[in-house]
């Protein structure tokens, strides 16, 4: 049976893998009880009925209790798309309540320990290859005459990671590696499809230079996205303050912005779309916590592309001319993405098929 075919209860018999890595967590359920799992060895162990999960089972340790509801509640609302919230009852185990909140976890409403989808996805743990790596503190400085703050030091390898339920496949961004990487950057911008829109096809030292360029820049990531290991497109990310969209609007310090090849035929179409386009807006929101806005600027005869970035949450804001093109600024606002939801597919409103 092919995989988009399947029902989400068959879904929820599949394992649940958690966090970027080897060292990630796994969650699975057999019946009503959820298992997290480490390295073959049970870390807790939760009943679940409808809206409410029980705690059975938990590490003494309560920032490893912390990580391991943090990977239940993920496979939860990943499973059952449909919660608004789960309510926890802990047992008594009274003491985690305080950690949990702590954390970011958990809230209380009406004098009930809760589980929220919007909370839990801004978390960094899940996702993050380093999630304890900081943003760094503000310190403004002048780069061309623009005022903004210092930039951190650029990652390496891998920085994001999440597991699709809907497809029931990984996607990962990784930081472009120019030796290994620039064979395959090299095919996708001569390809006709790409150029289009991009025109930047060329030689192989064109293309070297094009990266090495980014590379130096210190408001611009070049990432490369992988489904399941496998590259499927080039994303630059950007500071929009120190951008060349900045004129056209007005930027705030941590806006960010980005530019997107789908380089392989395959993972073309809506179905792919809405899992690497919100997994990409939910990088750059969880990267910096002060980022309260996405942007973009796409093309304004791309009506494909504008189509898709509404479904995805996005506003256009108005049209406006490049010096090489007719663009539109679009933007997306984290409240908008966390409160709606949208690392989801557009208008999901029963159980995701895996």
């Amino acid at each position: 049976m092919d995989q988009a075919s399947c029902s989400a209860s068959e879904s929820e018999l599949r394992p649940f893998p958690i966090g970027p890595g080897a060292a990630g967590l796994t969650v699975s359920r057999d019946g009503a009880e959820l298992r997290v799992v480490s390295k073959g060895a049970t870390l807790m162990r939760l009943g679940e009925r409808q809206a409410q999960i029980k705690l059975l089972e938990s590490p003494d340790d309560p920032r490893l209790a912390v990580r391991a509801m943090s990977a239940a509640v993920e496979a939860m609302f990943g499973w059952r798309p449909e919660l608004k919230a789960l309510v926890l009852d802990l047992a008594g185990k009274d003491h985690l309540a305080g950690a949990l909140k702590n954390h970011g976890l958990a809230v209380t409403v009406e004098e009930e320990l809760t589980l929220l989808p919007e909370i839990a996805m801004q978390r960094r743990d899940n996702w993050l290859a380093d999630p304890e790596r900081p943003p760094l503190p503000q310190l403004h400085v002048m780069t061309d005459g623009k005022r903004h703050p210092q930039r951190s030091p650029k990652p390496e390898g891998l920085v994001y990671e999440r597991f699709i339920p809907w497809l029931a496949q990984t996607i990962s961004f990784r930081m472009v590696n120019l030796e290994d990487d620039l064979e395959l950057f090299h095919r996708w911008m001569n390809d006709p499809r790409v150029d289009a829109f991009w025109d930047e096809a060329g030689s192989l030292e064109k293309h070297r230079a094009y990266l090495s360029k980014l590379h130096e820049d210190p408001h611009m990531l070049a990432l490369i996205g992988c489904f399941g290991g496998a590259p499927f497109g080039y994303f630059e990310v950007y500071w929009a303050k120190e951008n060349r969209i900045a004129p056209f609007y007005d930027a705030d310090d941590y806006d960010r912005g980005w530019h997107v090849v789908v380089g392989e035929d395959a993972y073309r179409g809506r179905r792919y779309i809405s899992a690497w386009l919100p997994s990409l807006m939910h990088y750059m929101f969880l990267d910096d916590c002060r980022t309260q806005r996405i942007v973009g600027e796409p093309a304004a005869a791309h009506l494909q592309q504008l189509r898709n970035l509404e479904l995805s949450g996005f506003a256009k804001i108005k049209n406006f001319d490049f010096p090489h093109k007719r663009a539109t600024l679009v933007m997306l606002l984290r409240e908008r993405f966390f409160g709606d939801r949208l690392w989801l597919p557009a208008a999901t409103s029963t159980p995701i098929a895996a």
